[in-house]
């Protein structure tokens, strides 16, 4: 299936854009198609990757693996093909674990995660699917499992970004690249 809106040439961005194209192409090996779709609207992309660097990338409470397995799990039940198979890449490999990816993206409760992770799990899918209904009682059961209110902060701010990510990529037929689906692919999963 085609995009609905074209996908610009990488020479007619602006320069800061297409630095940032280029220095994802050189470290990846591709330019992921997310880049030259919000790269149409260069002060959207400009906001989208601020936001996205500044919830993925930061340090805290989450490891990087935990907040892509948010991006999976919620990009799942929001039936996002894009980022379920970009970000389940980047879960295996941030993970080690060829497995795990697959297991969050079909039914998370099944998968071979911690307690601890399916609380965040179960929190940012209620906040994916109805948010109105989270309550105090929620956030207490993170804390039992050693999320602090930042935390908490960013379980939910991943998973409405990526809602946000998700209806896009959705709308736009945004297609994953070929190289997502088998990168990770040569990990092996846990010892069973």
């Amino acid at each position: 299936m085609n995009p609905r809106f074209p996908l610009p040439d990488l020479n007619d961005l602006p320069e800061d854009i297409k630095l940032r194209i280029l220095s994802v192409q050189e470290k990846s090996g591709f330019i992921p198609n997310v880049f030259l779709a919000y790269a149409r609207r260069p002060a959207e992309f400009r906001a989208f990757f601020a936001y996205h660097d500044a919830l993925m990338d930061k340090q805290g409470g989450l490891t990087k693996a935990e907040r892509e397995m948010i991006v999976v799990a919620t990009s799942s039940a929001n039936q996002c093909l894009y980022c379920v198979v970009a970000h389940g890449a980047i879960l295996r490999i941030r993970a080690k674990d060829a497995l795990l990816a697959d297991q969050v993206a079909v039914n998370y409760r099944k998968a071979n995660i911690t307690p601890r992770q399916m609380a965040m799990l179960d929190l940012a899918m209620k906040v994916s699917q109805d948010a109105a209904a989270v309550t105090e009682a929620d956030f207490q059961q993170l804390q039992v499992h050693g999320f602090d209110d930042d935390d908490i902060w960013d379980i939910c701010a991943i998973t409405a970004f990526f809602g946000l990510s998700n209806r896009i990529a959705n709308a736009t037929s945004m297609q994953p690249n070929v190289e997502f689906y088998g990168l990770g692919r040569d990990i092996a999963g846990p010892a069973n």
